[in-house]
């Protein structure tokens, strides 16, 4: 009989983490499809990507091209998760609600400007090889 519990218990710890991948992605796929500004962010991460597969960057750049995305996109999501959590707790305007969404959306803006600033330390020395 222990032998069965375990065994139950190892797979409602299997099924716990698939449903845990599976609302992570449905959270990643309804902020995609409702949220302007991570559309705005994709594009980016679209352009830079065809740059650096045309500019062949190196390794290294890609890692830090990459870990910029991570880090962009991944504050995107805090961001509306903290704006959707503030508009479910109240609907009247209050300081530390306004506080609360203007700190998030500080937060992804220094990562966009911090990997925009590093993407041009690595893209324009390449493009203005080509010249």
């Amino acid at each position: 009989m222990n032998h069965l519990s375990k065994r139950d218990s190892r797979q409602r710890k299997r099924q716990s983490l698939a449903k845990s991948f599976y609302h992570a992605f449905a959270g990643i796929f309804a902020t995609i499809q409702t949220e302007r500004n991570i559309k705005i962010h994709l594009g980016f991460v679209t352009l830079v990507l065809i740059a650096g597969f045309a500019l062949r960057i190196s390794i290294t750049e890609w890692m830090i091209v990459l870990t910029l995305f991570g880090l962009v996109l991944a504050l995107e999501l805090v961001n509306t998760a903290v704006e959707s959590t503030v508009d479910l707790v109240t609907e009247e305007r209050h300081p530390l609600a306004k506080k609360a969404k203007d700190a998030a959306a500080g937060a992804v803006l220094i990562a966009a400007i911090n990997a925009a600033i590093i993407g041009c330390i690595i893209f324009v020395p390449k493009l203005l090889a080509l010249f």
